[in-house]
C-alpha cells in the first residue's frame, strides 16, 4: 500500500484543503503516515502570508527531501501559487500545484512516476471564477469540524497578498455547503465553524444570496446540528440581515471573530479598509444587543508604515471601550509584492515590539474580564481533549459555545458531545469547572469537583 504524508503550514483553511486532498489519496488506496517518518509521498500545504510564511514552507519542503530522497516531493497551497519557480528550485522538489487543481494531484504523481520530470501545474489564479469542489467527510480532529464555503478575496488590503495566492471571491453552492453539513452532522460533529478566506463576503458573487441567507438555511435544513459558528467576518458584512438572522438564530454560538487591524481611520485608510472606527462600534454595538454575552474576538496589525503615537492610543482605547474578549496582535511585517512594503515611515522595530507588549497585556486583561462574567454560570462545553498540563487527572478542555475555554473533570466517552459545566473559577486561558450532568432538569453535581 502506498504512504502519503502531510504538513501544513498556516490558517484553518489550509488545514481545511489538507484533509480534502487526504480524501483523495485515501480513495486510490494510500496509506497516511506522520510526516516524520519514511513515505512514498510528502505532500506540504504552504503558507505565503508573511515572507516567515515562505521561508518556514521552505524548510519543511527541505525536510521532506531529506526524510526520503526517493520519494515524491509535492508542494501545495499559497506559496506555491505566487512563487512556483522558487519552489521548483528547491532540489528535490517534483510537482508544484497551486491553490486550484488539487484533484489533479494523483494524476501528476502517476505521471511523474513515469516522466521523472518536474511538473509546474500552478494556473493564473486571477482568471478563476469557480469555486473548486473539495469535500470532507469527516476530520482527523473528532470535535469541530470546518466546513469551507468560499475562496478568494477582493478587497486587496495594502498589507496583504492573499488575493494574489488565492484569486477573486468565489462561493461555493449552497446546496453543496448544506449537503457537506449534514454528512458532518451525520458523522457526529455537534459543531460546524464556517471557514473561508473571507468567510463574510459569501455570496457576493452571486444573484439574489447572501450568508445570512445560507446561514438560514443551514439552520432549517441541517437536521442535528447544535453549534453554528463563523470563523472570522469583516464588519463591512455584518449587515442588518445578519444581525437579524444571528438575533432569531438557536444555533448561532455566542461568538464572533471581527478582524479590526487597526482602530484609527486614518491607519485604516492607508491599509485601504473598508469601514470606519463609527461604523465598526455601531455594528459592535447592536450585535451584543442581539446577542447578549457576546465575545468579540479579533485580530490586530501593530506598527503598519506612519503608525504614529496617536494613531496606536486610538486603536488601544477603542478595544478598551468596547472590551474585546480577545486578541490576535501582530507586529506589522512587510509582505514582499505588497504596496504597504514600499511605503515610507516604517516603523521601527522596537517601538512595534513596546506596542505589542502594551496590546497584549490589554487582551490579557479583557479576557479575564470578559470570563468573570461567567463565573458560576452553567454553560453548554464540547469536550476536546485531555488536559495536556496534568496527564491522567481525569481533566479535559473544551469550548463553551462563547468560546471559553474550560478545564473540567471529564471522560473520554464525552468527547465530542455537548455537556453542562459549571464555571467555578473564571481566568485566562483558562477556565476551572465542574461537570453538572442534566437529570429531570434539575442540575446534580458530579462527585469529581476541581
Amino acid at each position: 500500500m502506498p504512504t502519503v504524508a502531510f504538513h501544513t503550514l498556516g490558517c484553518k483553511v489550509n488545514h481545511y484543503e489538507t484533509e480534502a486532498i487526504w480524501q483523495l489519496f485515501k480513495q486510490e488506496g494510500y496509506e497516511r503516515v506522520d510526516f516524520e517518518s519514511s513515505s512514498d509521498v510528502y505532500i506540504i500545504n504552504t503558507c505565503t502570508v508573511t515572507n516567515t510564511g515562505d521561508k518556514k514552507s521552505r524548510q519543511v519542503i527541505r525536510r521532506a527531501v531529506r526524510k526520503n530522497p526517493d520519494a515524491v516531493i509535492c508542494v501545495t497551497g499559497c506559496y506555491a501559487q505566487t512563487s512556483p519557480a522558487e519552489i521548483m528550485a528547491i532540489p528535490g522538489v517534483d510537482i508544484v500545484v497551486g491553490t486550484q487543481d488539487r484533484v489533479k494531484m494523483l494524476g501528476y504523481i502517476e505521471q511523474y512516476k513515469q516522466e521523472r520530470q518536474p511538473i509546474n501545474g500552478v494556473r493564473n489564479i486571477m482568471k478563476n471564477r469557480v469555486y473548486e469542489e473539495l469535500d470532507v467527510p469527516a476530520f482527523t480532529d473528532r470535535t469541530r469540524a470546518s466546513l469551507k464555503i468560499q475562496e478568494g478575496c477582493n478587497n486587496f488590503c495594502t498589507f496583504c497578498i492573499i488575493p494574489w495566492a488565492r484569486g477573486l471571491m468565489r462561493s461555493r453552492d449552497p446546496q453543496e455547503v448544506i449537503r457537506q453539513a449534514q454528512q458532518l452532522v451525520d458523522a457526529g460533529y455537534k459543531e460546524i465553524v464556517l471557514t473561508g478566506i473571507h468567510t463574510g463576503g459569501y455570496g457576493e458573487d452571486m444573484k439574489d444570496y447572501n450568508l445570512a441567507k445560507l446561514l438560514k438555511e443551514l439552520e432549517a435544513e441541517v437536521k442535528g446540528l447544535k453549534r453554528l459558528r463563523i470563523s472570522s467576518i469583516e464588519a463591512s458584512q455584518i449587515t442588518d440581515e445578519v444581525i437579524e438572522v444571528i438575533n432569531d438564530s438557536k444555533i448561532i454560538v455566542r461568538h464572533l471573530h471581527i478582524p479590526i487591524q487597526s482602530g484609527s481611520n486614518t491607519v485604516l485608510k492607508r491599509m485601504r479598509r473598508k469601514y470606519t472606527m463609527e461604523f465598526f462600534g455601531e455594528r459592535l454595538e447592536r450585535l451584543k444587543e442581539a446577542l447578549p454575552g457576546l465575545a468579540v474576538t479579533s485580530d490586530v496589525i501593530v506598527g503598519f508604515p506612519g503608525e504614529t503615537e496617536e494613531e496606536f492610543m486610538e486603536t488601544y482605547n477603542f478595544i478598551k471601550e468596547h472590551k474585546f474578549s480577545e486578541l490576535h496582535v501582530f507586529p506589522y511585517s512587510k509582505r514582499t509584492g505588497t504596496p504597504a512594503a514600499r511605503m515610507d515611515d516604517q516603523v521601527d522595530e522596537e517601538v512595534k515590539n513596546e506596542r505589542v507588549h502594551r496590546l497584549i497585556s490589554l487582551s490579557d486583561q479583557l479576557a479575564k474580564e470578559y470570563a468573570s462574567h461567567f463565573e458560576n454560570e452553567v454553560l453548554e462545553v464540547i469536550p476536546e481533549e485531555e488536559y495536556k498540563e496534568e496527564a491522567n487527572s481525569g481533566l479535559y478542555v473544551g469550548y463553551t459555545d462563547n468560546y471559553l475555554k474550560v478545564v473540567f473533570p471529564a471522560t473520554e466517552e464525552m468527547v465530542g458531545q455537548i455537556v453542562k459545566v459549571k464555571i467555578t473559577k473564571a481566568g485566562y486561558p483558562y477556565n476551572k469547572g465542574q461537570f453538572v450532568r442534566v437529570m429531570d432538569d434539575s442540575f446534580e453535581k458530579a462527585e469529581a469537583v476541581i
